[in-house]
């Protein structure tokens, strides 16, 4: 019997890769991802405080809705006291329905990344043709309130379908960021209307993540912060011998939350005050570009 395979990329071990290096000789990429998303109120869908209710659920809608109405500003002024990047994972229903939050990334010039409409779909369970109008409505959308079209994509929920890689090849997008399978950008093979072709998989964090972490795992934010701060030491250990990326992964429902706020704003000031001139502070877009640079194809 012959297992199937996503036919995307081909194994290869970290420890067999040729060396580079990140702009200016750094080698360890570090970027701070804040998932911005919005909810249909009488629909099911969603991480859930303690237990999903009956529709509508007004709980957990409630507490999602606090991310967007207070913890994402205490998000971003910590990001401007620290000068810290981000990468804003939009749905694109944020431009419509909370339009101040789109506005505040971009007068930071802030990267955005296209995360669908809402996360109250799944889009891997779209036929062919509605995952691509979703997709490129998206993606419009994005660009119509942000002045720039969006290259970079994260599916909500992580719901690709087989044929996302190459939807997004076809619709210009530059890289996604759905799997947590490596350390290193990695290459994926398409096959669109144009040929064969190819879309780069930027690594987005499932483990750095506070949705699994304090959601799935019941974590809080001291044990959260201080697998941010492990994780870092053990990346500054090993950058010496292979460069990689490590990805932050947040929702302001979760860490926007004064009680764990505090101990995110402790380990990104302790990270930004233990940096050296090894570590770069980046944006998923960034990393793109300059890998790009180093293997144009």
């Amino acid at each position: 019997m012959t297992l199937s395979h996503h036919g995307r990329y081909a194994f290869k071990p970290i420890t067999e890769r040729p060396d580079f290096t990140w702009p200016e000789g750094r080698r360890l990429a570090i970027y701070v991802a804040i998932n911005v998303e919005w909810f249909a109120f009488d629909e099911e869908g969603g991480a859930v405080l303690a237990q999903a209710n009956d529709m509508p659920d007004v709980l957990n809608y409630a507490w999602r809705d606090y991310g967007n109405r207070v913890g994402i500003w205490r998000m971003l002024e910590l990001l401007d006291r620290l000068e810290l990047p981000s990468a804003a994972l939009l749905n694109a229903e944020v431009c419509d329905q909370a339009p101040q939050i789109v506005d505040a990334f971009v007068a930071r010039g802030d990267e955005i990344v296209a995360h669908g409409r809402t996360n109250s779909i799944a889009p891997g369970q779209l036929s062919r043709a509605d995952e691509k109008a979703m997709i490129e409505g998206a993606r419009d959308r994005l660009a119509r309130a942000t002045g720039t079209v969006p290259r970079g994509y994260l599916a909500p929920l992580i719901s690709e379908s087989v044929h996302t890689p190459d939807l997004l090849d076809e619709l210009g997008f530059s890289y996604l960021m759905d799997w947590a399978h490596d350390e290193q950008p990695v290459w994926f093979d398409t096959q669109t209307s144009k040929g064969a072709g190819r879309i780069l998989s930027v690594p987005y964090p499932q483990e750095l993540n506070d949705v699994p972490q304090i959601v799935g795992r019941r974590q809080e934010g001291a044990g959260f912060a201080d697998m941010i701060r492990s994780a870092f030491e053990v990346h500054l250990a090993e950058c010496a011998t292979r460069p990689s990326v490590m990805g932050i992964a947040l929702h302001p429902y979760l860490m926007g939350q004064a009680h764990r706020f505090a101990h995110l704003a402790k380990v990104l000031t302790d990270l930004k005050e233990k940096a050296g001139p090894e570590v770069w502070f980046t944006t998923p877009g960034r990393i793109d570009r300059h890998w790009r640079g180093l293997d144009p194809g």
